[in-house]
């Protein structure tokens, strides 16, 4: 597949990683000459230095011949003009756009990407995806990482093991014994900083970072099992009224539990935006560093903070903050991947990677034969693919303990028709099942051989 790529900053980067590695054609078109470098450099990838829209750029990336174009550049309009011209001009088949602006998101103007006006196929935005993820840490929050999968019916738990773990030092074989009607399995483990699948006769140690697959009923449990008693959100204080925390603050307002929310912005016309905007949240303007104003929101007796300001290092310094203060829980947005190992240092429960969720979502929609899904596990590492099994593919009419997977690769479920169950031995995988994998970076095109969604799905 010959595919090209606007924008070589960390999203872009990132993709053109990902499909390099899959051998596809990939150019990558932008602005700086320093980033085209880097990405040529590093990557087995072809780069164009110049604007993303203009047609003679895109004429020398290749779009004449190109199957796909992401317009992933820091401009909303760059991004949708790209789009026009690639389609306009040199009939690119598929076209995937990142905007930002909630203006061009809302769903009264969705007639805007119709072919005949914007001909944009599918339509990214990061602000969504975030707010969305930090739905998802605030409803399991004793997890640093959470994502669901089949339509909501599973879900993926990354979990720390403190020294009080019940089940430490106990192979994991002997795990599915004790626990035969848990349908939960550990498919991933990071472990002084490296990651790989366990074995079954692995055993779990303190300090671990677990991913667990679990059925979305047995995820209380799960927790319980890991040492994580479950507890409820009932107060949080959000740190920052951008798009990311003005979604996370509807998206609270809007549950039936009513879960009493607070923002503090330190724009004044971001936080009168942010106040006109809602309905029954408490809205403050001031520094979210300042410990009189977060006392003033009550954060010493808030169930959690989630820091979300767009820069990296406030969102880590007010979480350690409100810790002190006596906050039990802390989530930071956090943009660059180096500074993840800081995070159990400086004691900051959970954190959300924009570029790893805008990422996924990106390629669930590139890989869009029979994959249903894509998680991308910390700096690219690894994926979470769920995806339909086809007639023809290898894994069809196949016991799991008959099909060889490769070493990095283990299944979390399988769902046949609408039930989830835990991948057994004696499973057998049939045509239309859907099936959930973890897989190292490395094995991630095997797998897809194993899926037989290739190009010739597209």
């Amino acid at each position: 597949m010959k595919v090209i790529i606007c924008g070589a900053g960390q999203v872009g980067w990132q993709i053109a990683r990902h499909l390099s590695g899959e051998r596809n054609d990939v150019t990558v078109v932008d602005m700086s000459a320093d980033l085209v470098r880097r990405a040529t450099e590093t990557l087995d990838v072809q780069g164009i230095t110049g604007f993303a829209s203009y047609p003679d750029v895109l004429d020398r990336a290749g779009a004449r011949d190109a199957d796909m174009i992401i317009a992933a550049t820091h401009s909303d309009e760059v991004n949708m003009v790209t789009c026009q011209v690639a389609h306009s001009v040199f009939n690119v088949p598929r076209k995937i756009a990142r905007l930002r602006a909630q203006n061009y998101l809302d769903a009264i103007y969705s007639d805007l990407y119709r072919r005949d006006h914007l001909p944009i196929d599918v339509v990214i935005s990061p602000e969504k995806e975030v707010a969305e993820a930090a739905m998802q840490r605030l409803a399991a929050p004793t997890t640093f990482d959470t994502e669901s999968f089949f339509d909501g019916r599973a879900q993926l738990l990354g979990i720390v093991l403190a020294e009080d773990c019940p089940v430490l030092n106990t192979p994991l074989r002997q795990l599915n014994e004790l626990f035969s009607t848990l349908r939960a399995i550990v498919v991933g483990v990071r472990r002084q900083g490296r990651l790989f699948t366990p074995e079954p006769g692995d055993q779990l140690f303190a300090e671990d970072q677990i991913y667990v697959f679990t059925h979305i009923d047995d995820v209380g449990r799960t927790l319980d099992i890991f040492g994580k008693a479950a507890k409820k959100q009932e107060r949080v204080v959000i740190i920052g009224g951008g798009n990311v925390g003005l979604e996370v603050a509807k998206a609270l307002e809007a549950r039936t539990d009513r879960i009493r929310a607070k923002v503090i912005e330190k724009s004044r016309a971001r936080a009168e935006f942010a106040a006109d905007n809602l309905e029954r949240t408490i809205v403050l303007n001031g520094d979210g560093m300042d410990i009189d104003l977060l006392m003033e929101a009550a954060i010493d007796r808030a169930d959690a903070v989630l820091a979300v300001t767009d820069d990296d290092k406030t969102n880590m310094l007010v979480s350690v903050r409100a810790k002190s203060a006596g906050c039990p829980m802390a989530i930071a947005l956090v943009n660059d991947p180096t500074l993840v190992p800081l995070m159990a240092e400086l004691d900051i429960d959970a954190y959300i990677n924009p570029r790893a969720t805008t990422v996924s979502s990106i390629l669930r929609h590139i890989r869009h034969g029979r994959v249903r899904a894509i998680y991308s596990i910390g700096d690219a590492e690894a994926e979470v693919i769920e995806a339909q099994v086809l007639g023809t593919s290898p894994l069809a009419g196949r016991l799991i303990r008959d099909i060889e997977f490769p070493e990095g690769v283990l299944v979390g479920a399988v769902m046949k028709g609408d039930k989830v169950m835990k991948p057994t031995g004696d499973l057998r995988i049939d045509e239309g099942d859907a099936i959930a994998m973890f897989a190292m970076a490395k094995d991630v095109p095997e797998v897809e051989r194993l899926l037989q969604v290739s190009i010739d799905f597209f």
